[in-house]
């Protein structure tokens, strides 16, 4: 069973976290929402209340198959300034843990050096921060266990890409199917 965590912390992008968790499950993932903030209840920046399944500090993280940072702002900021959560990203990137990005997310894995010598993707104005990558400007970039995508458009293209990675291209096309995603 693939485990996927998804982390959320105040002033997150709805559909940078919403579009892979439901393409995920519906891969067959099992996906779960972790609080950064210490309430199970995380509003994003447009003050959507998404109520976590767990809160960070109830994690270990060591049976992950990926991990996911939403965008947006302050979220992306929030998720930068948590200790544990970057101890973790750390302790899965050594393991070769899927770590996936989106939007300025990114700046949280340039900002620990993951990214150093890597090809990476971001919104725009987030590239001074991704320390040492190759910034392509891509809507999805993948370099070794390290997913990136540009921002809200892109989200379910990253979706289905995290798909892919996980079960196969195969797997991938035949979601892009059935939702009616139109790739041209």
């Amino acid at each position: 069973m693939k485990k996927v965590y998804v982390f959320l912390a105040e002033g997150f992008e709805e559909i940078e976290a919403m579009a892979p968790v439901d393409i995920l499950k519906r891969a067959g993932a099992t996906v779960v929402l972790v609080s950064v903030t210490g309430n199970t209840v995380v509003r994003s920046t447009r003050g959507v209340g998404v109520v976590a399944d767990m809160l960070i500090e109830e994690l270990n993280g060591s049976d992950a198959s990926m991990m996911i940072l939403p965008g947006g702002q302050p979220g992306a900021d929030h998720l930068n300034g948590h200790e544990k959560l970057k101890a973790m990203l750390r302790e899965a990137s050594g393991k070769g843990v899927y770590i996936a990005a989106i939007c300025a997310a990114p700046l949280v894995l340039g900002g620990l050096g993951l990214l150093q010598g890597r090809k990476a993707t971001c919104y725009p104005g987030v590239e001074p921060f991704l320390k040492g990558a190759t910034v392509t400007g891509m809507p999805v970039e993948v370099d070794g266990n390290f997913i990136t995508s540009k921002g809200p458009g892109t989200a379910i293209r990253f979706a289905l890409k995290l798909v892919e990675i996980l079960f196969g291209k195969a797997k991938a096309d035949e979601l892009r199917q059935k939702m009616l995603i139109d790739e041209k």
